[in-house]
């Protein structure tokens, strides 16, 4: 497990204190049980206090659970699809059909990748053109078929690089924002790192949108914001905290639905109590979603997003 920043630092110290003196044997059970208890309080009032960029560097952690892990742990029978049909098949977004707890849906996932080369190939999460179309085109199919379908988001942004502006960057962007609207099944979107601009919002336009707890969702990152109000990276806290992008003031402000908790120190730090969690969330929305008809997700998806940009 990487223990990357201070704040993870700070508990670790706690952490191995605890287990010294569990070593040492001078104390009796239900003493040291006092002390855990302690701790974990502690440690709660401790992560509830984190700032907004602390959350970013949580929502960015390399040991976060990728939609790849999604995938595997709580969807079975997953047949990717591959190709855009266009020009080729991007490799940040994964796409294909599963059964979700017996129901058959719809998987998209933004994928950056573990290590190095696998990063490399997944363009560390920022999909090109192909990726947008791919996942539109599986969004079709699935319309055609009946199939919910359930979305997950975890990128800095789209690619800004040239090779991807040449292939139509914005137009597969917004055409995706077009057709989503208008999908005539349920559509579930879940936040599980980072929602970064038009990159997050191209497969998130969806009736229900759902984060974890330490996700984040923005217009911006945090860097860019300092770069352009004030011209320097020693701003990013600044930029974090009045950008508004931890599921709590989203939840506030009305851009999401709903908050998946996480376990206390992190999603990475527990992938079966995450896991579970996901699936009671995106299931209690999914129920809710299949009992309306197609004119009626379609009108309430429409409406949610007029009502965010009044």
């Amino acid at each position: 497990m990487s223990i990357l920043f201070e704040f993870e630092k700070k508990v670790d110290r706690l952490r191995k204190k605890i287990e010294e003196l569990k070593s040492m044997g001078r104390f009796e059970q239900p003493v040291i049980e006092e002390i855990e208890k302690k701790f974990q309080k502690k440690i709660q009032e401790f992560y509830e206090s984190l700032t907004p960029w602390d959350k970013v560097q949580i929502a960015r952690h390399p040991d976060r659970p990728h939609a790849i892990d999604y995938i595997n742990n709580v969807f079975t029978d997953f047949i990717e699809l591959h190709g855009d049909r266009h020009y080729g098949d991007g490799k940040a977004i994964v796409a294909g059909f599963a059964k979700f707890e017996g129901i058959p849906v719809c998987i998209i996932g933004q994928e950056k990748g573990r290590d190095t080369k696998e990063k490399i190939a997944r363009n560390f999460g920022m999909p090109v053109p192909e990726d947008y179309r791919k996942a539109l085109r599986v969004m079709k199919l699935a319309e055609k078929l009946g199939k919910p379908i359930v979305t997950l988001v975890d990128t800095p942004g789209a690619f800004p690089g040239i090779e991807a502006e040449e292939h139509g960057q914005s137009e597969a962007i917004a055409k995706n924002l077009f057709e989503m609207v208008k999908l005539r099944v349920p559509v579930i979107s879940v936040v599980i790192g980072e929602g970064g601009s038009g990159g997050a919002l191209a497969i998130s336009v969806a009736n229900k949108l759902l984060m974890l707890e330490n996700a984040i969702y923005s217009v911006i990152s945090p860097e860019g914001c300092a770069a352009i109000l004030w011209q320097s990276q020693d701003k990013v806290k600044e930029a974090a905290e009045a950008l508004k992008l931890t599921s709590k003031d989203l939840l506030k402000l009305g851009a999401i639905d709903g908050i998946i908790p996480e376990p206390i120190e992190g999603a990475h730090r527990d992938y079966e109590t995450t896991f579970k969690n996901f699936k009671e969330h995106v299931l209690k929305a999914l129920n809710e979603l299949l009992k309306m008809t197609p004119q009626e997700l379609v009108k309430q998806r429409y409406e949610k997003f007029r009502k965010i940009a009044g």
